[in-house]
């Protein structure tokens, strides 16, 4: 008996498995924060309503429908973990990528401009995209490194220059009776990223491509840097303190820089495998950011910043996104899945609270059993 319940304890004081105990016990207690406010707007249909947000693609009858809008749903999840990586990579760093949506926004264009106007190919739109996103965000990291600016001040400032370069640069592509660009289907098929037969599997939904594969492999690509390379380590070493990390011989400004190049880089490959599948169409008179980059700050939190984590993160938060579209339109906005989002996200907060907690406990349970024993012993 003692000995099953040392292998439970040290089971619970696993650090991986407090992060996904805290945040399973985040998204359960932002569902019923939402259900609370449901019912404040409207008792009626709230009931329907957080069902229609947790069921998504199941809200379809027919299983044919309800696996294609699910790789739907893997399509922009494919995206969002990747902006979830960038603002992971930066994080473990020591630094805060606020701008991930801004070099989302960037690789949109690059991509998008080099498929439109000039006819090329998928693989050089998609290099484009993350250079063009990877400068964005060396540019914040030269403004870090050699001039000390806050990388959110930068970031922020560097997102709305990025927004409106682009509408400016895409409205040369757009379509002349709508503020949309160009359909790629229609105008360079050679730009869509192959199917290499994952349409098949989501009932020929031609949106599923080569993309939702790279996401993965790019999420363990980033665990290996970070975790098991002496480049990953050097990275962490400068986050956590510069001048130690100069003193031991590493280049922190250099190391600086490349963290966010990198990170800006994933942003930018996220806005190439999400616009080269020709799911969305990019509208040349947008006035904000779009969300996918800030919700990738949800995603890396709630998967525990755990690149791996994220894969599963950033499904979810895109799941309940898109469960928003089939809410009752006549009781509630669409956004309600998005304020469900960002209750995880606070919640998301506490996640060291808990473990804390946890240890506590785990610490007290210990030393009553050892008391226990210790008087059975005496006896």
């Amino acid at each position: 008996m003692r000995h099953d319940s040392d292998k439970k304890e040290s089971i619970l004081r696993n650090s991986g498995v407090q992060t996904i105990l805290a945040s399973l016990l985040c998204i359960i207690l932002g569902l019923l924060v939402g259900y609370v406010v449901l019912l404040i707007i409207n008792p009626g249909g709230a009931g329907k309503a957080i069902l229609a947000i947790i069921k998504n693609f199941l809200y379809y009858p027919s299983a044919a429908a309800a696996k294609k809008y699910f790789g739907t749903t893997l399509v922009k999840a494919s995206a969002l973990l990747m902006c979830s990586l960038s603002v992971l990579f930066a994080y473990k760093v020591g630094l805060f990528n606020i701008g991930a949506a801004g070099q989302y926004v960037v690789g949109v264009g690059a991509c998008l401009y080099l498929a439109l106007a000039c006819g090329m190919p998928w693989y050089v739109c998609l290099i484009a995209a993350v250079l063009v996103a990877a400068a964005a965000g060396g540019l914040s990291g030269a403004l870090k490194a050699y001039f000390n600016v806050n990388e959110v001040i930068s970031c922020i400032m560097l997102n709305w220059i990025g927004l409106y370069c682009v509408n400016m640069l895409l409205s040369q592509v757009k379509e002349q009776s709508t503020p949309y660009t160009k359909s790629l289907s229609s105008t360079n098929k050679n730009a869509l990223l192959p199917n290499v037969g994952l349409d098949g599997l989501f009932s020929n939904n031609e949106f599923v491509t080569l993309g939702l594969l790279l996401s993965v492999v790019m999420a363990v690509l980033v665990w290996v840097v970070l975790e098991k390379t002496r480049f990953g380590y050097e990275l962490k070493a400068t986050g956590m303190n510069k001048q130690a990390a100069k003193y031991c011989g590493m280049r922190e400004k250099r190391n600086i820089i490349l963290t966010m190049m990198i990170a800006g880089g994933l942003a930018g490959f996220g806005a190439g495998i999400f616009y080269l599948t020709g799911i969305e169409q990019w509208m040349v008179q947008q006035t904000s950011v779009p969300a996918m980059g800030f919700n990738g700050i949800a995603a890396a939190f709630l998967g525990g910043l755990n690149p791996v984590g994220t894969i599963f993160s950033s499904y979810f938060i895109q799941h309940i996104t898109s469960g928003g579209t089939y809410v009752d339109k006549t009781m509630y906005c669409t956004q309600i899945s998005d304020l469900i989002s960002a209750f995880i996200i606070y919640l998301c907060g506490f996640v060291l609270f808990f473990k804390l907690w946890l240890n506590r406990f785990l610490d007290k349970r210990e030393e009553r059993e050892i008391r226990t024993e210790q008087k059975g012993g005496e006896a």
